[in-house]
């Protein structure tokens, strides 16, 4: 185990708080956020898709299950009405088949072990985020939940990263940031932190290392790795 004084961030200062995107980083919510879109096809007397069509395009939200579901794009005339039917869908069962990744609750436990605090950035609304982040009894210790409509601002902006830390009483320096999407790691480094890219969630086609964070990662526990 290190010694919190020794571990330090990419700008050698004490790392103090782990924050982390939730989709994608710490949960699996692309069976229940798939499943909101596809009961929708199902609805309209179109065939259920996979789930792996969805998967890639989690991260993105209504936007992203509604093009795959429909091939349907913001601008779409009717796009606003299928995305309130989408969230009063994925609002009903948006706890029934997320789950956390494997590693998440040993990762959580040897943070807190090392002393250090951790918390929640995501772009998901309160009105899921917190219904969703109650559901999970590991979550219970986070020190800071913000959600993408805490703050005026959404990520990439880096505003919800500022308010994470200040929530935690620490200066954003002393936090590092894992996310599995690139406005993650624009955010975190607008942020002025240290940037972890979690190369297991939501990526689609996507190579994270053109995202330049100071680490990539394959799975939840080498977060600790960032940390040694």
């Amino acid at each position: 185990m290190t010694d919190l004084n020794e571990t330090l961030n990419g700008n050698g200062k004490a790392v103090r708080a782990v924050l982390f995107d939730l989709d994608g980083t710490l949960v699996d919510s692309a069976p229940d956020l798939g499943g909101a879109a596809d009961d929708m096809r199902v609805a309209r007397g179109l065939p259920s898709l996979p789930l792996e069509n969805y998967r890639g395009m989690a991260g993105a939200g209504a936007r992203g299950m509604l093009a795959v579901a429909f091939g349907m794009t913001p601008e779409h005339a009717d796009f606003a009405g299928m995305r309130e039917e989408f969230f009063q869908r994925y609002e009903a069962r948006m706890t029934q088949k997320t789950y956390i990744f494997d590693g998440v609750a040993e990762l959580i436990a040897e943070i807190q072990a090392r002393g250090l605090q951790w918390g929640i950035v995501t772009n998901k609304a309160e009105r899921f985020t917190l219904p969703l982040v109650a559901s999970i009894a590991l979550f219970a210790s986070a020190g800071a939940v913000v959600s993408g409509d805490t703050t005026p601002h959404a990520k990439p902006h880096p505003e919800p990263l500022f308010e994470a830390a200040r929530r935690l009483g620490l200066p954003p320096q002393a936090c590092i940031y894992v996310g599995d999407d690139h406005r993650d790691i624009v955010a975190g480094q607008a942020a002025g932190m240290p940037t972890v890219a979690a190369n297991y969630g939501y990526l689609g086609a996507v190579d994270p290392d053109e995202w330049r964070a100071d680490w990539t990662i394959k799975s939840p526990l080498e977060v600790l790795q960032c940390l040694a």
